[in-house]
């Protein structure tokens, strides 16, 4: 059934799309977008809370998804079993599950929406289209992409909420 999916996404490419996934996937990266994202708003006294919570977020999110989970798993990526793709970006050495892309994109957009609803549907809209770019590239399953988007959910609302209750403890 993932595959269905995959070839299903594979029947829309063309050469503008091609290039616009590419660009969309490199901003997730390394969570580079995120991180840039997060260092503005820690410049800034009122965002300041934002960003930090964005990069513990992302650093829980580095551990949990691609130092254990990606090798406890060890998912092999659709294109090494599908080996007739042709990939347009360089080929990802690492496993496929979850999709850490889609994972860290959700963490931070998660928390800018918890913490700005105005700005969180824009970067909500880029999360959910770096996801995408992973399955149209065929370096990721579906349930990839939507483990890695719920597990960034909730890791974001861990950290929001979580930090929110140990303020209030501790400041009380």
């Amino acid at each position: 059934m993932e595959f269905s999916i995959l070839y299903a996404i594979n029947t829309i490419h063309n050469n503008i799309l091609d290039n616009i996934m590419k660009v969309i996937t490199i901003l997730g990266d390394a969570g580079i977008i995120w991180l840039v994202i997060a260092l503005i708003l820690i410049l800034k006294t009122k965002t300041r809370r934002c960003g930090i919570l964005i990069i513990i977020a992302l650093v829980l999110g580095l551990l949990i998804g691609n130092f254990l989970l990606k090798n406890i798993i060890a998912r092999p990526r659709p294109f090494t079993v599908d080996k007739t793709i042709n990939l347009l970006i360089q080929m990802p050495n690492d496993y496929s599950f979850p999709s850490c892309h889609t994972m860290a994109s959700f963490e931070a957009a998660v928390i800018i929406f918890l913490h700005n609803k105005k700005w969180g549907i824009p970067v909500m809209i880029l999360a959910i289209l770096i996801g995408f770019s992973r399955m149209y590239l065929f370096v990721h399953y579906p349930s990839d992409v939507v483990f890695g988007a719920i597990l960034g959910s909730l890791i974001a609302i861990i950290v929001f909420y979580g930090e929110n209750k140990y303020r209030k403890i501790r400041f009380s």
